[in-house]
């Protein structure tokens, strides 16, 4: 298992403290946040064993949608998304960004947490 004392890039101290410096109404431990971002639900769920971290947002049902929205968040992912991805998990389209743990840098957290943010909001819209 990687300490967190050993990962060259992001450790959950790190993540820990930016979530709480950008977001608001912030709960959980290292490891597992829930958080808002302009309003947007959004969770963070770093695995330093597998070298993973994930922030998602919940955006809509997906028995709520047509085939004309998912097929729509599919094309958003190739050229309109950046990072982040739309994605279904448990009946429930989601915001995602998946990177590996130690190489990601603070700046490319805070603009991951951005653009989780916006796919939630451009969801309907532009996707983007």
């Amino acid at each position: 298992m990687i300490s967190e004392t050993s990962l060259p890039g992001m450790n959950n101290k790190g993540v820990d403290s930016l979530i709480r410096t950008f977001c608001s109404h912030v709960d959980g431990v290292y490891g597992a946040w829930r958080f808002q971002l302009d309003s947007v639900l959004m969770y963070c769920i770093t695995d330093e064993k597998h070298n993973r971290l994930r922030i998602i947002a919940p955006i809509a049902n997906v028995d709520e949608l047509s085939d004309k929205v998912l097929r729509e968040c599919l094309a958003a992912n190739f050229d309109r998304t950046l990072d982040a991805r739309y994605c279904i998990h448990d009946e429930t389209v989601w915001g995602a960004f998946i990177h590996p743990f130690d190489s990601l840098s603070e700046e490319q957290f805070q603009s991951a947490l951005l653009q989780v943010s916006s796919v939630a909001k451009n969801f309907g819209g532009s996707y983007s």
